[in-house]
């Protein structure tokens, strides 16, 4: 897929570029983001069409798919509790974290090697059809970036069109900073992710993971946005800002005043701890209101399954208009 072929490429710009590098699946797959999946195979293709087709309604008036659930809804995930390192620098695998909560550890993912640093994806609890957003740690630590920001809101309105509940495993340090990135416009990116969420009146249920600092906790469906549950992890920071960022802001002055390096480390390790339990913890937002509940891990799928039954009767409308404005 094209709007100009090579010849004319070739003519106007004076590039060499062939058809499969100009408009092939893996280019639109992976730098695009205009293609979503991709097949080998037709027959491959089909069966990935009926697979999608299942967890979707026929139309925007109906409510979406719910199948006979084999997998215990009450069931708890052991796993869970040991599978986020200790370390709040070190990457992990979120979809291992998907796969242990979802229904028969079946889950869909769409735009799977585009912006890999956010991940979307259906899958289903207690049999419900749900739209799945994920920060992954694995890949750019879990930042939002331009891409990123444009996957996760069209997928957050996607569901939000037909009637589809949300659920968004947090563990984003930020977004990506740096002049490519502001130069490419992540400001209008980002405020559309948060126009998505805002705007969307499905379910919605959020629980964070690991991190969830400034502007990118503000994106991803955070109470303030009218997500409809929170919860978190007991190891979960919820702040503008990590410790180490935030000590360096706020402690510079004293920091310049202290030469000894083991000294200037035993203080910023201090302080950190400090900003952690002061400012980061989950139950200081709990204390505030920003977080519902603070729960053990092994326990997050019956909650998520609990939280969505609890959401099945709400009704929200947004205000009368003609139609929204979404940056664009």
């Amino acid at each position: 897929m094209f709007i100009t072929g090579p010849k004319v490429v070739k003519s106007v710009t004076g590039e060499d570029v062939t058809v499969e590098q100009l408009g092939g699946a893996r280019v639109h797959a992976t730098k695009s983001g205009v293609t979503h999946f991709v097949a080998a195979t037709e027959d491959e293709a089909m069966q990935e069409i009926r697979r999608l087709i299942s967890f979707i309604p026929q139309n925007n008036m109906e409510e979406a798919p719910v199948k006979p659930c084999t997998d215990d809804p009450a069931r708890l995930e052991d796993a869970l509790n040991s599978m986020v390192p200790d370390d709040p620098n070190k990457p992990y695998d979120m979809k291992n974290i998907i796969y242990s909560i979802v229904d028969d550890g079946d889950f869909m993912e769409v735009h799977k090697d585009y912006a890999k640093n956010v991940i979307c994806g259906f899958a289903r609890f207690n049999g419900r059809s749900t739209g799945i957003i994920a920060n992954q740690p694995n890949w750019l630590a879990g930042v939002l970036d331009c891409d990123a920001s444009r996957k996760a809101a069209r997928f957050v309105r996607f569901c939000d069109a037909f009637n589809i509940q949300i659920l968004t495993l947090v563990d984003v340090p930020g977004f990506l900073c740096g002049t490519g990135q502001e130069y490419a416009g992540i400001i209008d990116h980002g405020a559309k992710l948060m126009f998505a969420y805002g705007e969307a009146t499905v379910p919605k249920v959020t629980v964070t993971v690991r991190k969830s600092y400034g502007g990118s906790h503000i994106v991803m469906s955070c109470k303030q946005l009218r997500g409809d549950l929170c919860y978190a992890w007991p190891n979960a920071e919820i702040a503008v800002m990590g410790a180490s960022g935030a000590v360096g802001v706020l402690e510079a002055k004293a920091l310049k005043a202290i030469e000894d390096p083991e000294e200037k480390k035993k203080f910023i390790a201090e302080k950190e701890a400090e900003y952690k339990d002061k400012f980061a913890s989950p139950y200081q937002a709990a204390n505030r209101g920003y977080i519902d509940d603070v729960i053990e891990p092994r326990y997050t799928r019956a909650r998520i399954i609990r939280g969505f039954e609890q959401l099945q009767t709400k009704r929200l409308t947004n205000p009368l208009k003609k139609h929204s404005n979404i940056p664009l």
